[in-house]
């Protein structure tokens, strides 16, 4: 007997204005075997979170001052914001990575960033050079102070893996670009000749 065909209903067609539940709220952890236990994953989860945020803020505020940039060390400042920017997102990928593979749910979104950070909000506008590269100094300092103590309680907890990263990638890329930044604050006169 031959076999009966059914036809499938496709279309090319995107199915837009979807809307579901959330999969998975924030602030909520999904059990995956990393033995590890509930209370070091949901430590690192909420610390991450916030090292996240204020990184988040902290690669915005590069790009902002990429951008409104100016005086003699113009660009100089210009190229040295942007490739400060781009170690900035990578450190946001890898602390977002981190917190989904714990079985969190990383903060994303610049708004949702902007509620958590504890960096203060630049203005709008343009300001002096010198001026922007304090304020960047400032968010440093606050990401590097939670991030030794959020290394320090992770290792304490085994948590190694967000030990690790804290150490390895925030801790010491924020570090090489305080020291790139502060290095133009140095009050030197720009001809040292007698």
């Amino acid at each position: 007997m031959p076999e009966k065909k059914t036809e499938l209903n496709l279309s090319a067609q995107p199915l837009l204005h979807q809307h579901a539940k959330e999969l998975q709220a924030y602030g909520t952890l999904t059990q995956y075997n990393l033995a590890l236990g509930h209370d070091a994953r949901a430590y690192s989860v909420s610390a991450l979170n916030q090292l996240l945020a204020d990184t988040i803020v902290l690669r915005d505020m590069y790009k902002k001052h990429h951008w409104q940039v100016s005086g003699p060390t113009f660009y100089q400042l210009h190229l040295l914001f942007d490739k400060h920017y781009e170690a900035q997102v990578e450190i946001v990928d890898l602390l977002a990575e981190r917190v989904q593979s714990l079985g969190g749910v990383a903060l994303a979104m610049g708004a949702d960033a902007a509620e958590v950070t504890r960096i203060p909000r630049p203005p709008r506008g343009r300001e002096a050079a010198p001026v922007q590269i304090s304020r960047l100094l400032e968010a440093h300092s606050i990401i590097l102070e939670q991030a030794r103590a959020t290394a320090r309680r992770a290792s304490d907890l085994g948590d190694d893996g967000t030990n690790d990263l804290i150490v390895s990638d925030v801790i010491r890329g924020n570090e090489l670009q305080v020291w790139f930044l502060a290095e133009h604050l140095v009050d030197v006169p720009l001809n040292t000749t007698r």
